[in-house]
């Protein structure tokens, strides 16, 4: 039995989960999200919690499993208290700005790059060199955040670019140059 899958999810007050099979809806107080869940998994709801189970220990019921229960879970606190992803921007003139909803980045290229984000996410610019992707699917979050930081990902040898808040760049040595000759 999985580990992850077997455990229940608990529902939180103000949040509502409607199950129509294959389609699972959860609604709470920072909005609704719904999802197309795999046909041989079997979601019930029992009482104020949601139990995910498999109709077999086959390799692919057993896979799915416990991606569907920590799927449905990602969206039950979606809904409740939604998802954060911070990033950084390291370099000599590197800047964030948000005009209106849209991004305006300052990477070091001849042009000003624009990154508009997807319906039900917002972009957070604290100061010029912090940006944070926020919304309730934590999917999305995660894939805005991974699109604005392939812009200018971090190099190993200056440690310029956008990371992660937290992220740590594992730098290398440059050229030895001379010292290596005789």
């Amino acid at each position: 039995m999985s580990r992850i899958g077997r455990l229940p999810i608990p529902v939180p007050d103000g949040v509502t989960v409607t199950l129509a099979p294959p389609r699972i809806e959860v609604v709470g107080p920072r909005g609704s999200l719904q999802r197309l869940l795999p046909a041989a998994i079997q979601v019930a709801t029992v009482g104020g919690e949601i139990r995910v189970e498999r109709p077999s220990d086959a390799g692919p019921h057993r896979a799915l499993h416990g991606l569907t229960r920590t799927l449905v879970a990602n969206m039950v606190e979606g809904v409740t208290r939604g998802y954060r992803r911070e990033l950084e921007l390291v370099g000599v003139g590197y800047r964030a700005a948000l005009q209106g909803s849209e991004l305006q980045l300052a990477l070091g290229f001849a042009h000003p790059v624009r990154v508009a984000p997807p319906p039900g996410i917002t972009l957070e610019v604290p100061d010029p060199t912090h940006i944070a992707v926020v919304g309730n699917d934590k999917e999305q979050v995660g894939q805005t955040a991974a699109k604005i930081r392939g812009l200018r990902p971090p190099e190993p040898y200056k440690g310029k670019g956008i990371l992660y808040r937290g992220e740590r760049v594992r730098r290398k040595a440059g050229k030895s140059g001379k010292a290596g000759k005789k």
